[in-house]
């Protein structure tokens, strides 16, 4: 046995150790979608994590929007300034709990891979168009298993890719009752409550520097339970889960929980960025406009496939031509997808010497 091999042991030993009952051991993941030698030195959640993060579709998050369509500002959040705060917000939680912290942050980290250009609005409009549908945590789910190392995938454990899968809630519960909509780990429960804990506060942060909103349009009764600052709001929620959480904790049972008055104030602040910075036409306009560029790509793409094959530097189809094109528009950034529509559709300047 050498000695890299008693690394991962050791590290897989700790974890039984140290970690709650509740905790998801890496030595007892479900496996992956396809037999592999486990790592010497890394255990399989933190070989997870590590897969994530060397992957392309991390890398295009940086050019992905959060709320705001190509800022030009350089303290905007991003879709990947998003996940690292929800990567860090889950972390917090998941040592106060003593979950397992690579599991935690592997599926943090991939929980918005399957996002499109131009934000929400670029999924709305691939649901609309394409036969098979859109949800942007089942196109997760395509990057990791499929889209990933040139149709090879990431190879994912079971944990990480249903943390992936089901972090999603849109305007539903944020704790799910429903246990179909629930993850099968605590660690993957932890990036759901995490993602919205990140977004209400950064996209409130963000929308204040923008100006579309003030500061004394936040609701009072969510200042007053959660705080006045960036800083406080997030400190309270990330308390009240962690606290609310291990008063809950009975007969051997654990079940992550938010105390009433915490999570109806969140409840009411996300409803009011919906209200007034989401669907608002200050935002939203720019959206509707920019998504009129993913249905013309679509429609050129679906009707000239030697076009699509050569844009994809590809001989062939992996699927159907919709199945083919959906996949590629979702993976586009933001300015990829405005610089190929220029390149398209309008004309080239005549340069005169």
């Amino acid at each position: 046995m050498g000695v890299g091999v008693l690394i991962r042991e050791s590290l897989e030993e700790l974890e039984r150790v140290t970690l709650s009952p509740h905790a998801q051991l890496s030595s007892q993941s479900k496996g992956r979608l396809r037999e592999e030698e486990e790592c010497d030195l890394r255990p399989a959640f933190q070989r997870d994590r590590d897969r994530i993060i060397h992957s392309k579709s991390f890398r295009r998050l940086k050019h992905k929007t959060q709320v705001f369509l190509s800022p030009t500002g350089d303290h905007y959040r991003t879709r990947l300034t998003h996940t690292l705060e929800v990567a860090q917000i889950a972390r917090t939680i998941s040592k106060a709990l003593r979950l397992n912290e690579d599991l935690t942050e592997a599926i943090a980290l991939g929980h918005d891979l399957g996002h499109t250009p131009f934000g929400h609005a670029g999924e709305e409009v691939l649901n609309q168009i394409s036969p098979q549908g859109f949800s942007h945590p089942e196109q997760g789910l395509r990057v990791v298993d499929l889209l990933e190392r040139e149709g090879k995938g990431l190879n994912l454990t079971y944990e990480v890719r249903d943390g992936i899968v089901k972090h999603s809630k849109g305007k539903g519960e944020v704790i799910p009752t429903n246990p179909s909509e629930k993850a099968s780990t605590l660690e993957g429960q932890v990036v759901r409550i995490a993602d919205i804990i990140a977004y209400v506060n950064h996209d409130l942060d963000d929308a204040i520097r923008a100006g579309v909103i003030d500061e004394q349009d936040i609701p009072p009764e969510c200042s007053q339970i959660l705080g006045q600052t960036h800083g406080e709001r997030i400190d309270t929620m990330v308390k009240d889960v962690i606290y609310s959480t291990l008063c809950c904790h009975q007969q051997g049972k654990i079940s992550l929980s938010m105390s009433q008055p915490v999570l109806e104030a969140v409840v009411r602040l996300r409803d009011f960025l919906y209200e007034r910075v989401y669907d608002s036409e200050v935002v939203h306009g720019d959206f509707v406009k920019a998504s009129k560029i993913l249905i013309e790509l679509y429609e050129k793409f679906t009707r000239d496939v030697d076009l699509f094959l050569r844009e994809m530097d590809r001989d062939n189809l992996y699927d159907t031509i919709e199945v083919c094109a959906c996949d590629y528009l979702a993976g586009m950034t933001d300015r990829y997808a405005f610089h190929l529509y220029e390149r398209i559709y309008l004309p080239k300047p005549w340069l005169i010497l």
